[in-house]
């Protein structure tokens, strides 16, 4: 007789009991927050794809507008030199001339630089009228900020009445001290004493340091600049610049501005032209650019400014030009 086989415990585990109600609601709220997680990364991840995909595109437009805007640059001096004495020539009179190269919208301008007033070499009353007309200084203003600006370009430490030299810089703060020589560029102007970034705006596009002339092309100058000429009324800049206007339309001479007598030069040979290209998705690039092209086709231009500008409000669609090279 065999004995009896001793209980033990079963091999396989019983099934145990079924979760809760309150335990399933929980694995389903795990279940959705990781679902919201994932979300959320795979969201933030499209979105970071997007912004670099926008950037690497806005990037491109505006390499290709620079590109358009640098060779507008080149056309427009290579028409305005190969044209000369030709009916259809382009020339240094500030006149607007508009193409399309493919769907790029091109606008240029092109003027000689004696149409602005040389902060080195323009006499005493020239700057002061234009500190008053392009500056909105009042004549007392106008005098004290104009012996600061002398100062500043001249040889020697003598403070005039209204100027200032070094301990008057140092005394105020300034991070410049007067260079007591000629200005390099315009934005020196923006270091003088007294010099505001909102008046440095007013006069920025009225003055060169690239003309080396005393006097002004009336026959290119803005009104600012005509306005500038001591003794000149609104009413006479004005008038005139309605003549010019419609002289430049005809083809015809430009009428003299006997206001001017006394600062009028003619015109020079070094040329500023200004470029802007605008693409379809609207990205916009402008080229500043001051040039002396030698009389000898032999010889290289001369660059002398070469910058980026700021772009002028949309105009009109330009007309497709014949010339153009199309893409």
């Amino acid at each position: 007789m065999h004995p009896a086989p001793c209980p033990t415990r079963s091999r396989f585990r019983h099934p145990g009991k079924p979760p809760s109600p309150d335990q399933r609601g929980i694995a389903l709220i795990m279940v959705l927050w990781l679902t919201v997680l994932l979300t959320v990364i795979a969201s933030g991840f499209a979105y970071s794809m997007r912004g670099e995909a926008l950037a690497a595109r806005n990037t491109m437009s505006l390499a290709q507008a620079r590109a358009a805007a640098d060779g507008a640059v080149e056309r427009t001096l290579f028409e305005v030199v190969r044209s000369r004495g030709l009916a259809d020539a382009w020339s240094a009179n500030g006149m607007p001339h508009s193409w399309k190269d493919g769907e790029i919208e091109i606008g240029a301008t092109i003027v000689d630089e004696n149409a602005r007033i040389d902060l080195n070499t323009a006499p005493e009353p020239l700057l002061k009228g234009l500190l008053q007309s392009a500056g909105g200084l009042d004549p007392d203003a106008a005098q004290r900020l104009l012996d600061v600006i002398l100062d500043w370009r001249d040889a020697d430490d003598q403070r005039r009445p209204n100027g200032a030299e070094a301990a008057d810089y140092r005394a105020a703060g300034s991070k410049y001290l007067p260079s007591n020589v000629r200005f390099e560029s315009v934005g020196d102007l923006g270091r003088v004493l007294g010099m505001t970034p909102a008046l440095m705006a007013k006069l920025a596009d009225s003055v060169t340091v690239y003309s080396r002339q005393r006097g002004i092309n009336p026959a290119t100058a803005s009104r600012e600049v005509l306005l500038a000429l001591p003794g000149i009324t609104a009413e006479q800049v004005d008038a005139f610049i309605t003549a010019r206007a419609e002289a430049l339309a005809n083809r015809l001479p430009i009428p003299p501005l006997p206001a001017a007598a006394g600062f009028a030069v003619a015109p020079g040979a070094i040329l500023r032209i200004t470029a802007q290209a605008r693409l379809p998705d609207g990205v916009t690039f402008v080229r500043d650019a001051v040039l002396y092209p030698p009389g000898n086709p032999q010889q290289p231009v001369v660059v002398l400014l070469w910058q980026e500008g700021i772009p002028r409000p949309r105009a009109e669609p330009a007309p497709a030009d014949p010339h153009a090279v199309q893409k």
